[in-house]
């Protein structure tokens, strides 16, 4: 305990700087992207934009797989300019981006204002990352990190809850609170943050940028690694899917009434603060949120588990775990078991995803190791591009409700119009509701049993049991032969 005082104390004020800043942009961060994917593709009366899943998908996977990629160029940026200064430009593109895409209706507005505001999180992320890393030492960089890893998932759980309550008032709210809450890093950084020392070379931008993406080049010459890359995309095409598909699919198929009601006899007053409550029923992006509150109560405890174990197996062992929690997500239908199916599936990431980044930084030879982790983004990349697609087209082709309720009214020789902001999602299932004589409730029953949604997450799951067997023959013909 002394010794974590001590560690503490050796922090200097940038640190902390560094970390509140940290909490206040995941904070507006995931308040806005955990309900992305709903206001994007919900019913437009209700003041979404009612896209179809295709377009949810690619506007999604295509921008957050260049946020991934764009850290290699705004790293360089920074370095050349001063934090401080690439700082100021990120906030100020953040806080007009968010309050922007609140207005936007169009999809091309909305591709490319979404855009603007990736290029905002790609300035912010090398900067901070770095600020914690100059601002911590041998002794007390362990404990750093787990400080800053604990405000990206504090951020990241109270994002979504604010965001639900928002959301009831107008959506609109979503994208001023994020507005504000990234405005209150100017505070800090002006107030609080002082630059650390770091040396900003003699060489142009062009020629800094020129050096890193040359030395990219070089690093993936090694087959081994780049096979190891390519492989963990797998992962996080699976584990992408708590913010692409289950906010979605909780919305459209999923009766939280049920579990609001429990609350409600149980704890009356806690069940009046929960999004979603003016409604009688739970908003999915608190039954999502789970995944964040989890990580901040078991990452240590799991962390610790974990420890005896060689990197390969901790990653193969979690990404089994994920992909049976994934599976069993909806396999009984019940919002009950989805407390525990999040849970199983929150364990395997905790087990897997730190050991991620842990494991590129022991294979790198010991002259690349800075070349090697700046590749470790690329897997993300990769990852929420295809993640994209598969909650757009895969999702949309055997499981979106819209296309289901058309489906059923064209096998019955009912026209509808097209769906427009005359012609809501919701007007077109009240209308299959009227033809059908089904109560919404009765009509989503219909569904499920006529066309089985739930089979998308076979498929996601399958995704993460085969990049486990990817892994156990890389370990076994790969990294052994090596050896």
């Amino acid at each position: 305990m002394n010794r974590i005082s001590r560690a503490f104390r050796r922090f200097p004020k940038s640190f902390w700087a560094a970390n509140t800043m940290e909490l206040f942009e995941r904070w507006a961060w995931y308040g806005m992207f955990m309900v992305l994917a709903l206001y994007l593709t919900g019913s437009r009366d209700t003041g979404a934009l009612g896209f179809t899943q295709s377009q949810k998908g690619f506007l999604m996977g295509t921008i957050v797989a260049v946020l991934y990629f764009m850290p290699v160029i705004t790293g360089a940026i920074a370095d050349k300019f001063g934090y401080r200064k690439i700082l100021i430009v990120a906030y100020l593109i953040l806080a007009s981006g968010y309050l922007l895409m609140g207005y936007v209706r169009s999809y091309p507005a909305m591709f490319i204002v979404f855009l603007y505001v990736a290029v905002g999180a790609a300035l912010f992320k090398p900067v901070i990352s770095a600020s914690v890393a100059r601002t911590t030492d041998e002794s007390n960089a362990s404990i750093g990190f787990g400080i800053f890893y604990m405000m990206v998932n504090i951020g990241a759980f109270l994002g979504p809850l604010f965001a639900g309550k928002f959301r009831e008032i107008s959506w609109n709210y979503v994208f001023i609170m994020s507005a504000v809450i990234i405005s209150l890093n100017f505070i800090v950084l002006f107030f609080f943050f002082k630059e650390p020392h770091h040396e900003t070379g003699k060489e142009s931008l062009g020629e800094s940028v020129k050096s890193v993406i040359k030395n990219i080049f070089i690093t993936l010459k090694d087959w081994k690694f780049v096979l190891f890359l390519l492989i963990i995309v797998g992962f996080w095409s699976m584990y992408n899917q708590l913010f692409y598909t289950l906010p979605v699919f909780i919305d459209q198929w999923v009766d939280t009434t049920v579990l609001f009601d429990r609350i409600q006899a149980f704890w009356p007053a806690l069940a009046q603060v929960i999004p979603g409550a003016s409604a009688g029923k739970i908003n999915p992006e608190i039954l999502t949120n789970i995944d964040a509150l989890y990580i901040v109560i078991f990452q240590i405890l799991v962390s610790a588990f974990v420890m005896r174990f060689r990197h390969i197996n901790a990653m193969i062992g979690g990404i089994l775990v994920s992909a049976m929690g994934i599976g069993l997500m909806f396999a009984f239908n019940n919002v009950f078991f989805l407390f525990v199916s999040i849970l199983i599936f929150g364990l395997g990431e905790m087990a897997s995803s730190p050991k991620i980044t842990e494991y590129i930084g022991k294979i790198a030879p010991a002259d690349k190791v800075a070349l090697y982790m700046g590749c470790s983004f690329l897997p993300m990349a990769g990852g929420n591009f295809f993640a994209g697609i598969l909650s757009g087209s895969v999702y949309g082709g055997i499981s979106d409700k819209t296309m289901l309720v058309k489906k059923v009214l064209i096998s019955k020789g009912i026209a509808h119009p097209e769906l427009s902001d005359a012609f809501t999602q919701n007007d077109l299932y009240a209308l299959a509701g009227e033809t059908l004589r089904m109560t919404p409730n009765e009509l989503t029953a219909f569904l499920w049993a006529q066309y089985h949604p739930q089979h998308i997450w076979i498929v996601f799951a399958g995704i993460g049991f085969a990049t486990v067997v990817a892994l156990f023959l890389y370990n076994r013909l790969v990294l052994r032969s090596k050896s």
